[in-house]
């Protein structure tokens, strides 16, 4: 694949990806501070939905030969700690990496000092990192489809099956209805009048 092709890729990926961001109303501050009061399960239908997407578009592309996959190490307690960190500031900022952009785009003001403090942190976690290399232990590189013997494709299929039956159940028992109300258009215009 040619690197302009896959730059062209990411980029028609990240514009699919903002403009569900953005009709969801998932980059709204109240909508994440929602989730992670476990009172509105809007967020969680919205990503699992694009991990969905994702591993079926993953499946294809190995399966066909069309990309290879570099898997990183696991470190369980790097992952816990940044997963910790991450969600008190989600909590604290009212946004996350992924939605700050829609939050710029939809005019939020503050999401610019969010994205520089994003920025920050990521600098200071560069510089920082070779302090906390020794503490930090990965494991080998092993994926599911090395424990199993199976074929990387038939696992991310199969458990895209299983996060969209799942995805159904979560939908049949929480209603996107009765979490964003029964009028709400998708446009950011909140209930019609």
């Amino acid at each position: 694949m040619g690197f302009l092709l896959i730059v062209l890729l990411g980029l028609s990926m990240g514009l699919i990806f903002g403009v569900a961001l953005e009709k969801s109303r998932v980059f709204e501050p109240g909508m994440i501070l929602g989730q992670m009061r476990l009172q509105n399960f809007t967020m969680v239908k919205v990503f699992v939905s694009a991990i969905v997407t994702g591993l079926m578009v993953l499946a294809f592309l190995h399966g066909f030969e069309f990309v290879t996959l570099h898997p990183k190490a696991l470190s369980v307690a790097a992952q816990i700690v940044g997963g910790g960190l991450i969600g008190v500031g989600m909590v604290v900022a009212g946004a996350c990496p992924g939605t700050v952009f829609a939050q710029i785009g939809a005019g939020y003001k503050d999401a610019w000092v969010i994205l520089a403090g994003g920025l920050l942190g990521a600098l200071v976690y560069g510089y920082a990192l070779p302090l906390f290399a020794p503490y930090i232990r990965s494991a080998e590189k092993m994926t599911y489809a090395d424990i199993t013997g199976l074929p990387f494709w038939l696992l991310a299929l199969g458990l895209a099956a299983l996060l969209f039956i799942g995805l159904t159940l979560l939908e049949k028992g929480r209603p996107s209805a009765s979490e964003v109300g029964a009028e709400f258009d998708g446009r950011g215009c909140g209930p019609r009048s």
